[in-house]
Order: C-alpha cells, then structure tokens, then sequence
C-alpha cells in the first residue's frame, strides 16, 4: 500500500491504512498514560467482529477516559497552586457517584457524562460511576444522545439541574502528541510518528505541487459522470497528483441480483479509462473506498473493502490501485488524513436533541465530532459500530484533515488546526469536488464545468 523512495523502511511517502490495522491504545488513569493493546483487543485474543458484552462496555469506557484525560489537562480545570483565595479557585470536574452520594443539595458541580436517554424525553447522564438523571433546559451547538457532554448545575432531590452544558473542549494534535511521545497513533509500518520525520518533511517541501484529489459518489453507470471523469483525467494527464481518491456508491442506483456483475463490468471500462492516460497510471494512486450501497458489506462500520473477485481484474490492469476499507486513514509525507463516505452530516441532524438557532450546520458538525474525539458520535443503533474496532472511527490526536463524504452540500472548515472537508456528491453537486494541497495545508474547491 505504499511508496518508498530510498527512505527508511518504514518512512513510506504514501501509505493507506486500514481500518482494521489501526493501533489500539487506551488510558489508563492510575498510570495516567496511554498504554498500546498489542492485538488490537481488549477482550480476546485475537480481535472479533462480534465480540462479547464486555467490549460494548469498553467502547464507551475508552470513548469517556479520552475525553475525560484530555479536559482534566485543560487549562480550565488544571490544579490550581496551593494558597489561592477561594475566589481564585478553579472548577473541578466531579464523577457522578460525588452525586448520588451526597444527602443534600450541592451546588457549582460540573460532570462529564454521556448524554443517554432511558425513557421517551427523560434524559440522563452517565459515566463509568454512576447515572443521574438531568433537568436539561439550556443546550448550545447540537447536542446527540449518546455523545459526551460537560455539564455545570446543582443536585437536589436526585435530579441534576443543569444551567450551562457544553462539549469537551478539544485539543490541538501537537498538545495531545506531547502525552504520547514519539509513538506511532495512527497506524502504518512505523513504529514512531512520521509527523516528525525530517526525510518526509524535505521530500514534501521538494513537490509542494502534489495534491490528492477527493470525489464521491462515483457512478461508473452514469454515462456523464464518466465523461467529466475523462476531462478531471485529461486536466491532469501532464501533471499528475499524489492521488485519486474515490468514494462510493459507485453504481448509481440498486441493481438487485446483477448489482456485482454490473459493478465489475463497469470497473473494467474505468480500467480502460485510466489506460488512455499512462502518466496517471505510472505516478498516480488509486484509492477506492465503499460507500453505504456497494457490495458486499454490512451497514455496520468499519466496511470492508469491495470484494477481490469484483476488484481482482481491474488491479491487474491498474496496479496502483488500491481498495481499502470504510472509513480509512491516508499517510502522505508527515500529514495524516482520515476519510469516511457516510451520510453523517445528515444523521447527526436528524438525531440532534437540541439544534442549534445560529452559526453554519458545517461549523457545527465540525466542533462536534472534534470535541467527541469520534467520527459518529451517535447512537450504535442509528450508526452500528464492530465494538472491537471503534478506534477506527476515533480522532485522537486529531489528523490534518477529516474527509466526511455526505449527501448534504460540500463545505470545508478549519478548527483546532484540523481541517474539516465534504466534498459532496460529484453527479448532484454539478460535478465538483475537493483537492487537497499538503505543501500549502489547504483545501480547495474544483469543478468540471458545463460543455
């Protein structure tokens, strides 16, 4: 899945990363450092797909002592010097079980729990110490049942009032690399952080023209879609990018039984395509990613890759291809790039408790998924997740850029020193899509214009 270019081993300038080869790693709050679970399990031997209860129960653990580390170093909640008057006190964040313990009213709390709801429009507030039931009245941004919030109020008659709720406020990826060391968190050959690599940053300054291309919804069905696909080649021919990377559906619509057969057939007239242009075929990479309709995977992530007996002709007459899972993470020098195709913008809204009355829906989404450290901070039932592979879908320490692939209109946002981006669907949105320059850190906007 790679390029080497007389680096180091493991130094690769291109590499794509499975969902299902990511490292594992969890807090452990005695410790107070992330430790590496070496199988990638923290309940069997060998990672399951279906694996037993106690997983379930250690997705969410693992999901609330990321964030629970991460605000606890925040400036707001540092310790505070010994001898500061009361007024100069900062607010400590306080388990559930501080609540439930208490006889009387205690006021001045702030809790960081998961947002659950137990009973229709009955909602409560969990961790790994206890559940409280919440008297939420005030919300800002879009707040999801199942997503980690931080809450500030008084506990009286065992119901907590809340007067101000928020998210965890999230981090920049250099303060959260400075908690790992040197270790490798995002997946790949190496076993150190290519983030630092000095070989992989001079080779990125020496091509600062090379840029990855992000397109969805790539209907190979669709007689104008592989038009404009043969002009975005064209226009590239003399100057070819780092990559292609193309998420699915890639049929435009349910074939029923003959939906494989199509498929494979219509990989082989793109293959024909790609011929045409051998500065392509030699430089560029190829990047396949499933979306919610292709074969043969369950809605549940992470996917699997498409099928080899699908694939297998077309890699052979496009070697530089590659077909990798749902959602995957992409290496290109010292930048780290997490792509998903899913309808998540669309689902988060749809499943908000609370939406927000000002600021862009994408702004929104950004922060949330941002602060939740996840990339579908929502309910297991609305977005299945395999218990043992949640880390795929999480974002810490934050990459360089998110690529969320939805429905709804493109947009591209930056927070926190991340980039955020959807590039829409390339046939519903007049046939744009996003390009990503490393050398300047920047998205931008494309399209293939009208004949």
């Amino acid at each position: 899945d790679c390029i080497r270019y007389g680096l180091d081993e493991t130094e690769t300038v291109f590499n794509v990363i499975s969902a299902f080869e990511i490292p594992v790693f969890t807090y452990n709050c005695e410790r107070k450092k992330f430790l590496k679970i070496n199988n990638g399990n923290a309940h069997a031997e060998m990672p399951q797909l279906f694996d037993v209860p106690a997983a379930k129960a250690f997705l969410y653990k693992n999901r609330y002592t990321i964030l629970l580390q991460r605000t606890q170093r925040h400036d707001l909640f540092k310790p505070t010097l010994l001898g500061l008057s009361s007024e100069n006190q900062k607010p400590k964040l306080q388990p559930i079980e501080f609540l439930l313990s208490s006889s009387g009213k205690v006021s001045g709390v702030i809790i960081l729990g998961m947002l659950t709801q137990l009973k229709e429009d009955h909602y409560h507030l969990e961790d790994p110490t206890g559940i409280v039931k919440l008297d939420l009245k005030k919300q800002i941004n879009i707040n999801i049942e199942n997503c980690f919030i931080l809450v500030e109020g008084y506990y009286e008659d065992k119901i907590f009032h809340v007067n101000e709720v928020g998210f965890p406020p999230a981090e920049t990826a250099a303060t959260s690399r400075a908690y790992f060391g040197n270790v490798n968190t995002f997946g790949g050959p190496s076993q150190v952080s290519l983030k630092t690599s000095a070989e992989l940053l001079r080779y990125e300054q020496e091509n600062e023209d090379g840029i990855i291309v992000f397109l969805a919804d790539l209907w190979l069905d669709n007689i104008k879609v592989m038009e404009k696909l043969r002009v975005l080649f064209a226009g590239y021919a003399d100057f070819p990018p780092v990559a292609f990377v193309f998420m699915g559906n890639f049929l435009s619509s349910q074939q029923g039984s003959v939906h494989t057969a199509t498929l494979k057939t219509k990989l082989k007239s793109l293959a024909d395509l790609i011929t045409q242009f051998p500065e392509l075929l030699e430089k560029s990479k190829f990047i396949f990613i499933p979306g919610p309709s292709d074969p043969a995977s369950p809605n549940i992530f992470p996917k699997f890759p498409l099928p080899k007996y699908i694939t297998d002709d077309f890699q052979q007459r496009v070697p530089t291809s590659v077909f990798t899972t749902n959602p995957c993470r992409i290496q290109y020098c010292t930048h780290e790039i997490v792509v998903i195709r899913e309808d998540l913008v669309t689902k988060m809204c749809r499943n908000a408790v609370h939406f927000p009355d000002s600021g862009e829906i994408s702004e929104h989404f950004t922060r949330t998924i941002l602060c939740q450290a996840h990339l579908a901070p929502i309910p297991l039932s609305v977005s299945p997740v395999y218990w043992s592979f949640d880390t795929a879908m999480q974002l810490y320490p934050l990459p360089d850029l998110v690529v969320v692939a939805d429905q709804s209109n493109s947009f591209s946002t930056e927070f926190m020193e991340c980039q955020v981006t959807n590039p829409g669907s390339f046939p519903k949105n007049e046939f744009s899509f996003k390009i990503y320059i490393p050398g300047a850190r920047r998205v931008e906007d494309s399209q293939i214009p009208n004949d």
